[in-house]
């Protein structure tokens, strides 16, 4: 299988520090099995993006010498595909018009049965699961399994307001380009089983996945956007990739002259095995919210 891993954020601000560290473990990760990296704009969500986000992360990568295969892929370009990919499955979807507020964390199933509704009302589109479980064995934490049934319940594919949700998008897309791995976040991990889901009712084998501990303020919150992490300097991209992978557990290279020759010998030693076992890491301070 060739090598494609991908690195996918979404539009709502600047890089932060935490997704920078993503950013690093993919690109090393491809880079040292000489595969392709790409980069795709995961821009599905209008009301929560921002207009000169894209731009900024394009710059900001460029800047720190993270540089992608092939063109930027925008997922508000793929809406088709999406569509073309919720009607190959329908056998397995359903509409629902439940709240989501009011919904617990398994849903129950209370419109499985339904597969047509009057037009009129808004309604969403969910995915029924298959009643058994799945797995991976993720290079990082190991054995995953989940009972989808009991665990996940059937999941939102595309959202009452129309728009298609996350997990129908990034699989399709995903399916789209061959990736063979995924290298993110372990606060994506609850994503991996639905994902795996889809797969299966798209008949196609799923990538393998490394799940790396997230970047987390002193008070042990997730990095984020929403709760105002600071943009990622690039004004010194020397330090601040040396900073991420220190972070990551690699050597950090420090008589590297240039950012080309600092990721260059970073993914020639790139080693996996040696991420910090943590469910996260503080991130230095220099990135930390006021």
């Amino acid at each position: 299988m060739d090598y494609v891993g991908r690195f996918a954020p979404s539009p709502t601000g600047p890089l932060h520090y935490g997704s920078l560290v993503a950013a690093v473990a993919s690109f090393l990760d491809a880079r040292h099995a000489g595969g392709k990296w790409l980069l795709r704009i995961e821009d599905l969500d209008p009301p929560r993006e921002s207009i000169d986000a894209p731009r900024e992360i394009i710059r900001q990568l460029l800047a720190l010498g993270l540089h992608w295969d092939l063109e930027v892929l925008c997922q508000s370009s793929r809406l088709k595909s999406y569509d073309d990919a919720l009607e190959s499955i329908q056998t397995f979807t359903f509409p629902c018009t439940c709240s989501r507020k009011a919904v617990p964390d398994i849903y129950p199933g209370t419109c499985r049965l339904r597969k047509h509704l009057a037009p009129g009302g808004p309604y969403a589109v969910r995915l029924q699961v298959p009643r058994h479980s799945v797995s991976i064995n993720d290079r990082c934490l190991g054995l995953q399994t989940w009972d989808l049934e009991k665990e996940v319940g059937d999941f939102i594919i595309k959202r009452k307001d129309g728009l298609h949700a996350y997990q129908l998008a990034v699989v399709v897309d995903d399916i789209h380009y061959s990736v063979s791995h995924i290298v993110r976040g372990n606060d994506l991990l609850d994503s991996t089983p639905r994902q795996l889901a889809l797969y299966e009712q798209l008949e196609v084998s799923p990538p393998e996945y490394l799940h790396i501990p997230v970047l987390v303020d002193e008070s042990g919150n997730k990095l984020s956007k929403q709760a105002h992490a600071k943009p990622v300097d690039t004004s010194d991209a020397l330090t601040t990739i040396r900073s991420a992978l220190s972070d990551l557990g690699q050597n950090t290279h420090e008589y590297s002259l240039s950012i080309k020759e600092l990721l260059e010998k970073a993914a020639s030693s790139w080693n996996p095995a040696t991420i910090p076992n943590v469910h996260d890491i503080c991130a230095p301070n220099a990135y930390l919210s006021n």
